[in-house]
């Protein structure tokens, strides 16, 4: 498989919103955080989780604004050019959502003619899909990371704080009662 010219969005620069949404994270709200008071505590994470929120957003209104395709859209595409050939199944475990939702997004690019789909030859039920020439268009359009913002943040993190934050999270969704399967839906199809 032939390597892509198209830098790798991990190693990108991060997007100048995403930095000053950090800095000010960072700068202003954890110190406020370890001395505020009982329930203060609660009203800075808040807003924490909005300026997450924010900066996905923004991120994804990007996305739609420079190449009209949602951010999902977008990270399959970039998926299915690094992997041609693939299929469905592995497409959903590779952006990590349920496959219905990923045979839902192959549909979709099909419907566009940014992706071309063809059946195995040994399992009829089985499709494989590459991209097509308008894609990879779109591709060199789109504003990096292509995964975006969220994921791409996720990924820099270290393994301890990453671990610190799925076990406060994990108690955070206790008390929201979310539901798992709500876990698989991508979060630019918000």
């Amino acid at each position: 498989m032939a390597r892509s010219s198209k830098p790798n969005p991990v190693l990108q620069p991060m997007p100048a919103g995403v930095r000053r949404a950090r800095a000010a994270a960072s700068a202003d709200a954890s110190p406020r955080a370890e001395n505020a008071p009982g329930n203060d505590v609660a009203a800075i994470v808040l807003r924490q989780f909005r300026q997450v929120f924010n900066a996905v957003k923004t991120h994804f209104q990007q996305v739609e604004k420079k190449v009209g395709l949602g951010g999902a859209q977008v990270w399959a595409l970039s998926v299915i050019r690094d992997r041609p050939g693939i299929g469905v199944s592995e497409l959903a475990r590779a952006l990590d959502i349920h496959q219905s939702t990923a045979s839902n997004l192959v549909r979709g690019l099909a419907e566009r003619e940014l992706i071309l789909i063809t059946r195995s030859n040994t399992d009829r039920r089985s499709v494989h899909v590459k991209l097509l020439p308008a894609a990879q268009r779109v591709l060199k359009k789109s504003p990096l990371p292509f995964s975006g913002v969220l994921p791409d943040a996720l990924r820099r993190l270290d393994a301890n704080s990453l671990r610190r934050l799925n076990k406060d999270l994990d108690r955070l969704l206790v008390e929201l009662g979310g539901s798992e399967r709500a876990g698989k839906v991508p979060i630019a199809g918000m």
